[in-house]
């Protein structure tokens, strides 16, 4: 690149997630994949705009799928492409597409590197079958694939497996520009702050500004963080909120 030339700015790449399984809608299991798919996407410039969660029923998953895939640059699913009868997401993402599915001779070599013959029964081939025209996701743990069609990458629910199937996606996909954030600890209710944290939002548009009450051991507590993808634009808010902290803090008259 010669002295004259600048690269590219890199543009917003977005990010939905899809997960799938009455067992979360129920609460019998506890999803452990959002937050670390939404830091693992931050931290590589990707940003998470919208995240649902539907039942196992075909119709529901398509439906999702369709509408978030056309929003966004990526979507992420998770869970349902297990072995028994309520795994469904790989069916629904082939019907989706509008393309056939069927035992695919890459993934059954996958599952075939960890069971045998006798072991690798018709329940467990379920997890050989894949959307024609998909890429196959590799996983180091248990060996049955996740796959890629489209800007959908379809995962395991197993938080161990979604994790290692995320480091092989990762170097795959477009980045943008990252976000970078700032925080604050006011030592402040947050009801005490707000009026002059949303002048502050006001008088910066390209900043995000979120207050996050918590309880401290001296009682009721904020954090402000201030988000934006420009560094000088983010110091001059966070320079802002800081003062404005120092003043609430100050003893009233």
């Amino acid at each position: 690149m010669s002295e004259n030339e600048t690269a590219a700015p890199k543009s917003i790449v977005t990010a939905a997630i899809l997960v799938i399984g009455d067992e979360i809608l129920s609460g019998r299991t506890k999803d452990k994949n959002i937050g670390y798919i939404a830091e693992y996407l931050t931290n590589i410039g990707i940003e998470l705009r919208e995240v649902r969660v539907v039942p196992d029923v075909t119709d529901e998953i398509v439906a999702a799928l369709n509408a978030l895939r056309a929003r966004y640059t990526y979507v992420f699913t998770t869970g349902g492409i297990g072995p028994t009868h309520d795994d469904i997401t790989a069916d629904a993402v082939a019907a989706a597409f509008g393309v056939s599915i069927d035992h695919d001779p890459r993934a059954v070599a996958m599952l075939r590197e960890r069971f045998s013959e006798a072991d690798l029964n018709e329940a467990r081939l379920r997890m050989a079958r894949i959307p024609a025209g998909a890429e196959l996701i590799a996983n180091s743990i248990s060996k049955a694939p996740g796959f890629n069609i489209g800007n959908v990458y379809v995962m395991a629910g197993v938080p161990s497996i979604m994790q290692a199937m995320m480091d092989v996606v990762a170097p795959t996909l477009k980045t943008g520009v990252k976000v970078l954030s700032d925080t604050v600890r006011a030592g402040l209710k947050e009801g005490d702050i707000g009026g002059a944290l949303a002048e502050i939002a006001k008088a910066h548009p390209g900043v995000s500004i979120g207050s996050y009450p918590f309880w401290s051991e001296t009682g009721p507590d904020t954090n402000i963080v201030v988000r934006s993808r420009d560094a000088q634009m983010l110091q001059a808010a966070m320079d802002e909120v800081k003062a404005m902290v120092e003043r609430e803090r100050r003893p009233k008259a």
